[in-house]
């Protein structure tokens, strides 16, 4: 039996994951496994990406994503200003994704220091309450409901942070992309985003993005206003953090060869 990371294959033992499998899956613990999902380093590459105006690597993304930065404000209608923090939500607009959360918080992320791109459809709740704050700070908030592969990865190009706040997610792919492109994840610590994005120390400079545990509005508000204070105090450090995430292997070359393992595991059992 193989799950889509390890924390997933985890917590599919218990009752609130398992949807009345747990039982089974815990009796077959000793032939569970959890791989993460990868993603396609030829199609999700800054440095090769023809979507995007500016291209760049891990050496020369601090000038080219503020270019992507003022290009994509442009064309969004937001304020052309690359010293504003952009935090971005692509994403079906469901409550698995954690959106209750930030509905709950919206008020108090959207400072005026901070730009909010929302790319994504789903339920009409989340929809009208990202088109209500758009209309309430134009300046602030650019909600797009919708799906733009093009846009998409112009936002992924342009944006500091990638807000992912799940309920529940067996892995993500938005957070590997994110990484990818520079764009440090921001997620709650479940599923294949635990196995992922590795919390920010800035006392060892370890880490690829910031993570919170509990499902609670104050706790994912705190940590995005912390990584304000980093973004905006230690641009330093930021961009040692976005190098070391840019320079992670998540490609499938990676996941493959884990299955490789498996499938001996499985032979030799």
């Amino acid at each position: 039996i193989t799950t889509v990371s390890e924390t997933y294959a985890e917590e599919i033992k218990l009752p609130f994951y398992g949807e009345q499998l747990d039982g089974l899956l815990r009796a077959r613990a000793a032939s569970l496994r959890g791989i993460v999902n990868g993603i396609d380093y030829n199609v999700f590459d800054p440095a090769g990406d023809d979507q995007i105006p500016a291209k760049y690597d891990s050496d020369s993304f601090k000038e080219q994503k503020a270019v992507n930065k003022e290009k994509l404000q442009e064309e969004l209608g937001l304020p052309v200003d690359r010293n504003k923090y952009m935090i971005a939500i692509i994403s079906r607009l469901t409550d698995q994704k954690g959106l209750d959360l930030v509905s709950y918080a919206m008020e108090r992320i959207c400072d005026e220091n901070t730009q909010f791109v929302i790319i994504g459809t789903g339920d009409p709740r989340y929809e009208n309450m990202f088109r209500h704050y758009q209309w309430k700070y134009p300046d602030r908030v650019s909600a797009n409901i919708l799906y733009s592969d093009a846009l998409a990865h112009k936002l992924y190009a342009a944006a500091d942070t990638m807000l992912m706040p799940s309920l529940f997610e067996p892995c993500g792919l938005t957070q590997l992309i994110a990484l990818r492109y520079g764009t440090v994840p921001i997620v709650r610590e479940t599923g294949g985003l635990r196995d992922t994005v590795q919390p920010y120390n800035e006392f060892e400079g370890t880490g690829t993005g910031f993570s919170f545990a509990n499902y609670n509005g104050d706790e994912m508000l705190g940590v995005i206003n912390y990584s304000k204070s980093v973004y905006y105090d230690h641009r330093e450090e930021w961009d040692k953090m976005v190098k070391r995430g840019m320079e992670a292997d998540f490609s499938w070359n990676s996941s493959a060869r884990q299955y490789e393992g498996m499938y001996d595991w499985m032979i030799n059992w």
